[in-house]
């Protein structure tokens, strides 16, 4: 593998390691630093598609108690990075906020020399934590 390569696998799960964190935190800051301004979060609900613009989502995030502050266990792990090419890459990751189990496909863009999340894809299970 390329030191190219290497260093974009490397940034890649830097940004989504910071996602995932900011998330447990709930530390609006960190999830900003990780998803463009223009990304945002769409779902399947009662089949229908639900787009939250990143700034609706950030607002919610800033008013909930995370799971961190809650003493919930993390439930987080990164399952595949797919380096499509020099600007494109697609991350699978498991995360929650129990109840709520969630399967995130992340895709990101390398804007301006950094890795950035543009949209995110989700899926929610409610099960006991």
């Amino acid at each position: 593998m390329s030191a190219e390569i290497d260093a974009d696998l490397a940034a890649i799960e830097a940004t989504v390691r910071t996602y995932l964190d900011g998330l447990y935190e709930g530390d609006a800051d960190k999830l900003a630093a990780a998803f463009h301004p223009t990304s945002a979060l769409a779902q399947s609900v009662d089949g229908e598609i639900k787009i939250v613009p990143r700034e609706q989502w950030l607002a919610a995030v800033r008013t909930r108690p995370s799971p961190k502050a809650q003493g919930l266990a993390r439930h987080d792990r990164i399952m595949s990075i797919d380096r499509v090419g020099p600007t494109m890459a697609a991350v699978k990751v498991q995360c929650a906020i129990p109840p709520r189990f969630f399967v995130d496909l992340l895709s990101l863009l390398k804007i301006d020399g950094r890795w950035q999340i543009a949209q995110k894809v989700f899926q929610t299970e409610t099960r006991a934590g």
